[in-house]
């Protein structure tokens, strides 16, 4: 694609391979250079190309950010280092006093820097299930600065309306952040229901190969992104350009690998309903889940993760992980090799014991990511670890 070239109408799998990603104007490389210098020479002191150090803008970094805009349907894009660097960043905006009304299912990073990090600095968060969006508006302070959520959450892939929580926020002039890596802009794009904020670890399916860790943040809202890119630059939690490059290579193939592995998900999904090992499955796309109608509304597919519950205590689920051949036991998701944890031990340990029993993380709780291998492989895999 020619640089200027207009790309609205384009699809989704277009904008992912050609988003801020034109051919370089010296060489015409067809693929994003990776400039790697930390400083950019100037013709005279404040007369420079756009660029003057690194941390506050790279020709790698623009690239991904406009990618990553054009993917989430908004106008500002953001890369970081992580994303709890997004995140951080993100809550830097907020001043003591300051409330967040929050998910209660969250990543267990997430509820580790609300609650051990942002309380020490005034900013007080609670944690509401918000499957009723009455409950949302129940949790309201005059204090509320901002409503986090995930949908799906992790681990327990519960499903909250984003319209009908944006509708809240939005009466409340409080910004509304929702994290959507499980989702990805491939099922689901959180701007357009009325979110302010698109959130992302970069590190799962975003750049999807478990190669590099990052984070994002996409929004449509000027004022905010001017906020941001002030902030951004400040904490400086920022990319380098190379991981930027990698994550770029990985969007190329997002609506790809996502849909493979959201079918593969369904099937397996169905499957481990009937299967007398397992207590309880929990996935979106099934038509027991009690968020199926809402995730039919906002989503395209019910993901490619899933969370089961194997009879037997810790014990069974222990020996299931580690019978395991094909998936991997380990902490993260998104990538194209299959993986499975224990968030009660792993992921969610930073949760506090009794706040995970409430949630329903049990110690027999399990969590899958499917990535894209032959279905019918994975199912096996899965069958003699059960068994």
């Amino acid at each position: 694609m020619k640089a200027g070239a207009a790309l609205s109408g384009l699809s989704f799998d277009t904008l992912a391979v050609h988003a801020g990603q034109p051919p370089e104007p010296v060489s015409g490389a067809v693929m994003t250079p990776i400039v790697l210098s930390s400083t950019f020479a100037q013709e005279s002191p404040g007369n420079h190309k756009g660029f003057e150090y690194s941390r506050s803008g790279n020709p790698t970094r623009n690239a991904l950010e406009a990618c990553l805009a054009a993917l989430e349907g908004g106008t500002h894009g953001f890369a970081f280092a992580s994303g709890l660097g997004a995140s951080t960043t993100l809550l830097s905006l907020l001043r003591p006093g300051d409330h967040v009304l929050c998910g209660d299912d969250v990543y267990g990073g997430t509820f580790r820097l609300l609650d051990k990090v942002m309380k020490p600095f005034g900013i007080q968060s609670s944690f509401v299930d918000m499957q009723d969006p009455a409950r949302v508006l129940a949790a309201m302070r005059p204090e509320t600065k901002m409503i986090w959520i995930e949908t799906p959450t992790n681990p327990m892939l519960k499903v909250f309306d984003i319209a009908k929580i944006a509708e809240i926020a939005r009466g409340a002039g409080a910004t509304f952040v929702v994290d959507n890596t499980f989702a990805t802009p491939v099922l689901q794009q959180p701007l357009s229901l009325g979110a302010t904020v698109a959130l992302h670890s970069t590190t799962k399916y975003i750049n999807g190969h478990s190669d590099v860790v990052g984070g994002a943040i996409v929004t449509s809202d000027d004022e905010l992104a001017e906020r941001l890119r002030f902030s951004q630059n400040a904490i400086g939690a920022v990319p380098g350009p190379f991981d930027c490059y990698l994550v770029l290579r990985g969007i190329k193939t997002l609506g790809l690998r996502v849909r493979h592995a959201s079918a593969s998900a369904r099937t397996i999904a169905n499957r481990l309903v009937a299967s007398s090992k397992v207590r309880k499955v929990y996935y979106p796309g099934l038509e027991s889940h009690p968020g199926h109608a809402v995730a039919l509304k906002q989503m395209k597919a019910g993901g490619a993760m899933i969370s089961l519950d194997v009879k037997g205590g810790l014990s069974a689920a222990r020996g299931f992980l580690e019978r395991m051949r094909i998936f991997a036991c380990a902490e993260s998701l998104g990538g194209v090799e299959s993986l499975a944890e224990h968030p009660a031990i792993m992921t969610h340990a930073s949760v506090p014991a009794d706040a995970r029993a409430v949630l329903g993380i049990s110690d027999e709780l399990v969590r899958l990511s499917i990535g894209v291998e032959a279905v019918e492989d994975l199912w096996a895999d899965i069958e003699q670890a059960l068994a």
